[in-house]
């Protein structure tokens, strides 16, 4: 693979890049970079977690070495309970590795890291002294806005979390940090805060938020059917795409359609296969979609019917979280254990 189809494959899918000039000069100087994604273990995964495991296969299949930190810490600094981080990391471990096996990725150049294992360090929280030293309250809180729960007395912890996670892109040995478009303000932070410490700074890669499957458009973990759940059963996930806010004709925060276009034909594309949408013969037949543009053009002119391209989704999106739900088979006791009642 040459530059040019490496430098292709990393932008495809995503919003920005910080700086993208870097990122051409780094693909030219270095045969196998580094890259991250940190994941803050809180919520219980779902499927708009595959949008970056797809990225993250796409830096794989570019040559990079690959990082996922499940930040145990962070999750705590967002308010998760410290007693059941260890269980959450367990369950991360599993789970993530099954979603890359789902979409048939190759993983031998991907690690998973554990926060908690480098953060505790003498001269990684010197270094976390050293940037408070430099970055204000208004900053960090700024920083942390779009990622971390805010409320009105905003607690300490949430101040600290930007400032771990531009250093984690200095003690990851990483050329690259990649997060949502949500990330930004602490990407950043990151990019504005490690030169004053003495640390250069890093490639910043970004991707679209995919909306949630209700009219409030965030997938959310106090509303249930905004999401849908890795484990969730096949009757479950037919249920919640059915009834998932999927206006005829619109296209804007449509979440059903943006998982189709991030998600599902980036996979038909990896596999030189088309979306195919069954119906019957007396309602025009099966439809058959090589690439997004024309399902969308569809679907704005009326010529694809909601109800056909959910039922078409919810059977492609069972396929993709089968491979999960066999892995965590006979694991209830983990499930129980990292997410309580």
């Amino acid at each position: 693979m040459d530059i040019k189809e490496k430098l292709n494959l990393i932008k495809r899918n995503t919003q920005e890049i910080v700086k993208e000039e870097e990122l051409k000069k780094l693909l030219k100087t270095k045969k196998h970079p580094s890259m991250y994604l940190g994941v803050s273990i809180t919520g219980k995964p779902h499927i708009g977690y595959f949008m970056w495991v797809l990225k993250l296969a796409d830096f794989l299949k570019a040559g990079f070495k690959v990082k996922l930190l499940l930040a145990d810490i962070h999750g705590a600094l967002d308010n998760t309970p410290w007693d059941l981080l260890e269980n959450r990391f367990k369950y991360y471990s599993i789970v993530i590795p099954a979603m890359f096996k789902s979409i048939g990725a190759d993983i031998k150049n991907f690690e998973i890291v554990k926060g908690s294992d480098f953060q505790l360090g003498k001269k990684y929280t010197m270094d976390v002294l050293k940037i408070a030293t430099y970055a204000s309250v208004h900053d960090c809180k700024k920083a942390s806005s779009d990622v971390v729960k805010q409320a009105e007395s905003p607690k300490l912890s949430g101040l600290m979390y930007p400032i771990m996670q531009a250093l984690d892109e200095e003690y990851l040995k990483v050329d690259i940090q990649y997060g949502g478009i949500d990330q930004r303000k602490i990407l950043m932070f990151a990019r504005e805060y490690l030169p004053k410490i003495g640390y250069r700074p890093r490639i910043e890669v970004m991707t679209p938020l995919i909306p949630g499957l209700t009219a409030s458009g965030k997938m959310s973990a106090s509303e249930e059917s905004s999401k849908i759940d890795l484990l969730d059963s096949e009757k479950d996930i037919k249920q919640k795409i059915n009834s998932a806010y999927c206006p005829e004709g619109e296209t804007q925060e449509n979440g059903v359609l943006a998982f189709v276009k991030h998600v599902i034909f980036m996979i038909k594309e990896d596999k030189k296969e088309k979306f195919i949408i069954n119906r019957p013969e007396k309602w025009g037949g099966d439809l058959s979609y090589k690439n997004y543009k024309d399902l969308e053009k569809d679907y704005k002119e009326k010529k694809l019917h909601p109800m056909d391209l959910k039922q078409a989704l919810a059977k492609e999106i069972n396929e993709l979280v089968n491979s999960v739900r066999k892995t965590m088979k006979n694991k209830e006791s983990l499930i129980k254990k990292a997410y309580p009642e």
